[in-house]
């Protein structure tokens, strides 16, 4: 992510400072048949911890899968309960719609969090609405964004971009979506052997 485009949002999380062998992989828009399942099968082959920042909608839909990885050790976090855009819906509407996901995603916890974890849809969140939202939330955006979803982006390259930008501290964003199918299932175990290989360890925020 542009340094010029972090300076306008100071107070989210880009990346983790901490040990120099971890990455912090991160999952959104699920959790969904096939693709969640996948993922957390992936994970498991390598002791890996993710999080997993869940439409509340599908929470609705799918939560035996969100409890499946809870069970695993990966912690599931706010990514709106409609996927809403913070840059073309009012902010009564868009908080209305965090709060409802954070309803759903009490539901699954053992225990609300204090500051639970929110990534904006698209990363599109105004200044004002961070100010907000950081009050009760930690936001969380990202330093390697791998476009997995991008269905005209070739797998190959999606994971030559992916592990070129990747540095210890990384926060990276995979998608487990159908939309991100194809890149998510051929990039996804490549990573993993990749960093792993390289002696990397992968937690969650």
């Amino acid at each position: 992510m542009p340094a010029p485009v972090r300076r306008l949002l100071p107070d989210c999380l880009w990346e983790m400072p901490g040990p120099a062998n971890t990455l912090y992989l991160t999952f959104d828009d699920g959790p969904v048949p096939d693709e969640t399942p996948f993922v957390l099968e992936q994970l498991a082959r390598y002791e890996a911890k993710a999080t997993f920042f869940c439409v509340g909608e599908n929470l609705v839909r799918h939560p035996n899968i969100a409890r499946q990885a809870l069970a695993a050790g990966h912690r599931l976090a706010n990514h709106t309960h409609r996927h809403l855009s913070g840059w073309s819906h009012a902010r009564p509407e868009y908080l209305a719609d965090v709060a409802r996901c954070q309803q759903e995603l009490n539901r699954l916890l053992p225990a609300p969090e204090a500051r639970p974890l929110l990534r904006p849809p698209f990363g599109r969140i105004t200044r004002p609405l961070a100010r907000i939202l950081n009050a009760t939330h930690q936001v969380v955006m990202w330093d390697v964004l791998t476009c997995d979803y991008d269905r005209d982006f070739p797998a190959p390259q999606c994971l030559a971009t992916a592990i070129r930008y990747t540095k210890p501290g990384s926060i990276v964003v995979f998608h487990d979506s159908l939309k991100a199918s194809r890149n998510l299932r051929y990039v996804l175990p490549r990573y993993l052997a990749h960093f792993a290989g390289l002696g990397f360890r992968f937690e969650a925020l």
